[in-house]
C-alpha cells in the first residue's frame, strides 16, 4: 500500500469518527453534567422533591451528548443509517418493556384474590 493511498484513507476514516476538538468538547460537557448531578444531590440547595427529576433530565442530556460526540449519531448522510438503527432499537426495547409491564399489570389486576376461609364449626351446631 502506498503512502498516498494510506494517507487518503486515514483522512476519510478520521473525518467520519470525529476530531480532538469534538472529543474534548464532549468530555467537558459530560464532566460538567456529571458534576451538576453530583452537586444537585450533595449541596442540598434543591428541594428534596426536585432532586430526582433534575438528575433524570441531566442524565438524558448526558445521553444525548455522548451519542452525538462519542458515538457520532447525527443527521449527516453517513450517519443516518446508524441513527435509524439506534432509534429502531429504542422502539423495540420500549415495546418489549412496555408490553411486559402491561401484561404483568393486567395479570395482577385479574387474578383471583384469596378469600378468607372460615373455620368449620366443631361444636356441632
Amino acid at each position: 500500500m502506498s503512502s498516498a493511498t494510506h494517507s487518503s484513507h486515514g483522512h476519510a476514516h478520521a473525518a467520519s469518527h470525529g476530531t480532538w476538538k469534538g472529543y474534548t468538547v464532549g468530555f467537558i460537557l459530560s464532566l460538567v453534567l456529571t458534576l451538576a448531578s453530583f452537586g444537585a444531590v450533595m449541596t442540598g440547595k434543591l428541594p428534596h422533591s426536585a432532586i430526582l427529576p433534575t438528575i433524570a433530565v441531566l442524565a438524558v442530556v448526558q445521553l444525548i451528548v455522548q451519542l452525538f460526540y462519542f458515538l457520532h449519531l447525527g443527521t449527516a448522510p453517513g450517519q443516518r443509517a446508524n441513527l435509524a438503527i439506534f432509534l429502531f432499537t429504542g422502539l423495540i426495547i420500549a415495546i418489549v418493556v412496555g408490553g411486559s409491564l402491561w401484561v404483568l399489570h393486567n395479570m395482577n389486576e385479574n387474578m383471583m384474590h384469596p378469600m378468607p376461609m372460615s373455620m368449620p364449626s366443631t361444636t356441632g351446631d
